[in-house]
């Protein structure tokens, strides 16, 4: 079973408040010393698998988001305090540091999942209002602001700041969380394409015969038959040549519908890591998305797809370049985007 915990590093007690180049330099110490751990040896000898890990440093210290693979939820809790307490131990760098709090944090359907119950709706609310201290949401816009600079395809302008109208709803800062929310999300939308190819491989079937999908099944649900795992392989593809794009200057507006709904489904991805770090309430996110949409695509006919359900006719899509299933991957004003999408073999 996969778990996600969040435990919080802190340095000694009387330590002043961490710079940003310090800030910088444990996020870059812990990353590398996550990176060489290969398993973990939990209670009794089980075996716990450390899958992905996430950092976030603030001033008074480092929120550690950790996704591992364990028998069970406790084996889970245990064998991180364990790993991270030797790490900090045997890291000079790190002396002084303790680890305080070290459990899973899961959603509802989470949690039924793993203890085969579902919480009473009072400890449901208990749960989503303890879910994230201040310094953890403090710590996760920290690290969006951070991520922002990756994604050099747009300005703050791209997403309705006007640095002349001191009326502005969209502040440059809002602009940047929103910039980095869509660089944390390709992060994790590619994660999960991964993810999503494994389960359609293993199924030997498409996507509307499998129901443990991320991203895939995101995607106009009208064609879920349709969706192979040679489809999620091309759509992976095509998700890396955007990633690409938004860390380059000079946008281009979506180079086939396959990557018009790929950048779709990143805004979703986006909205996710907003909603993490408390700010869906605090953005104006209906100015800024209107703003993106019109400097990012061309048009937005791929929402079209969206409007139609499954079994209906396909007959007002007609004359509509790039929306017939079999376009989604042909390229509108450039030559091949990746040979990996000229292959031509779809499901019937």
């Amino acid at each position: 079973m996969e778990y996600q915990l969040t435990a919080d590093l802190s340095p000694a007690t009387g330590t002043a408040d961490l710079d940003p180049l310090q800030r910088h330099g444990v996020a870059a110490l812990l990353d590398e010393q996550l990176d060489l751990l290969a398993g973990i040896e939990g209670p009794d000898g089980v075996e716990v698998e450390p899958l992905d890990h996430r950092i976030a440093v603030h001033p008074k210290g480092a929120v550690i988001t950790w996704l591992v693979d364990s028998p069970a939820l406790a084996f889970a809790e245990e064998a991180a305090r364990h790993v991270l307490t030797e790490m900090i131990a045997q890291t000079e760098l790190l002396e002084g540091w303790t680890v305080g709090r070290c459990e899973v944090i899961a959603s509802d359907d989470d949690l039924e999942a793993a203890l085969g119950t579902k919480p009473a709706e009072p400890e449901d609310e208990e749960d989503e209002d303890a879910e994230l201290s201040e310094e953890e949401v403090a710590a996760l816009r920290e690290e969006l602001l951070t991520s922002a600079a990756t994604l050099r395809a747009f300005d703050a302008a791209a997403f309705g700041h006007n640095p002349d109208d001191p009326d502005c709803p969209v502040s440059a800062e809002a602009a940047r969380l929103v910039a980095g929310a869509l660089v944390q999300g390709m992060e994790i939308l590619t994660d999960e394409l991964f993810a999503d190819i494994q389960e359609l491989d293993d199924a030997e079937s498409a996507a509307g015969d499998v129901e443990a999908l991320s991203v895939i099944n995101q995607l106009p649900l009208r064609y879920a038959d349709h969706y192979s795992a040679l489809f999620a392989k091309q759509f992976l593809v095509t998700a890396s040549i955007l990633g690409y794009r938004l860390s380059q200057p000079d946008w281009v507006p979506p180079l086939c519908t396959a990557e018009a709904l790929a950048l779709h489904v990143l805004k979703a991805e986006a909205g996710v890591q907003l909603d993490l770090a408390g700010l869906l309430d605090e953005l104006p996110i209906k100015e800024i998305y209107a703003a993106f949409d019109e400097h990012a695509f061309a048009d937005l006919d791929h929402e079209r797809l969206f409007d139609l359900e499954a079994g209906e006719d396909d007959i007002d899509l007609l004359g509509t370049p790039g929306l017939d299933f079999d376009e989604w991957f042909l390229p509108r004003n450039a030559g091949p985007l990746h040979p990996y999408l000229a292959i031509e073999h779809f499901p019937e």
